[in-house]
């Protein structure tokens, strides 16, 4: 079965044949585990790439003078084997790191490159257990939850309709001040979905261009 025929599926059938590849910033170098049945098993995804080499972090938050402010909270949606997780993991010690995907495998290998890089994860299907890092499926995101910031290369095979519920979603759970970064191929739609986001109260900022690659910075928005 071809890639994109599975890698947003619940249970990848491919036979597992992990592989290490290896994530090269300015900041970092990591070597990651992936597997077929998963996004991008053989390299980094060169739109991955471009958004960790842009994306912002949003600011610490400010603490009242009397005690130590909480950390932020960032989410890797689809997160894939974890490059997004991992990377704002590492720049961001004080942060709290949600990385979610429908794909268990993609799950499980999020969850060993987190802990292979230091940062504690919370127990598999118990996200809410100590740890710095939870790796959850959808499902399992509490609806309480509000972030800081997320970072998405978004599954732009399900379609329009369906990656604008996915947004409309996440970004509805970000705090005032918070904001996505997202990350889109020209051919694949990338000025199209900015559009239907300036449309919808989002006006994207784009952070970058390469590769016919689109990185954007997309605010909350008035119903956020």
């Amino acid at each position: 079965m071809a890639e994109a025929e599975h890698y947003f599926s619940p249970s990848p059938v491919s036979r597992s044949r992990r592989r290490t590849v290896t994530l090269r910033l300015k900041d970092m170098t990591l070597d990651l585990r992936t597997d077929r049945g998963v996004f991008s098993a053989d390299r980094i995804d060169p739109g991955t790439l471009l958004l960790l080499k842009h994306a912002p972090l949003p600011p610490p938050p400010a603490g009242n003078g009397t005690e130590a402010a909480s950390g932020r909270v960032l989410a890797d949606v689809g997160c894939g084997y974890g490059s997004i997780a991992v990377t704002m993991a590492l720049r961001a010690p004080d942060a709290t790191i949600w990385a979610t995907d429908v794909n268990e495998r993609a799950r499980e290998l999020a969850a060993t490159n987190l802990a292979a890089a230091g940062v504690p994860v919370a127990g598999a299907g118990r996200p809410h257990r100590a740890g710095r890092a939870r790796v959850c499926a959808p499902e399992e995101i509490p609806p309480s939850l509000r972030l800081d910031a997320f970072y998405c290369n978004p599954p732009v095979r399900i379609g329009n309709e369906a990656l604008d519920d996915l947004l409309r979603e996440w970004l509805s759970r970000l705090h005032p001040n918070g904001f996505a970064v997202l990350v889109m191929h020209k051919n694949l739609g990338a000025d199209s979905l900015a559009r239907r986001l300036a449309a919808a109260g989002n006006e994207p900022r784009r952070l970058a261009i390469g590769g016919g690659y689109r990185v954007l910075q997309v605010p909350a928005g008035a119903e956020a």
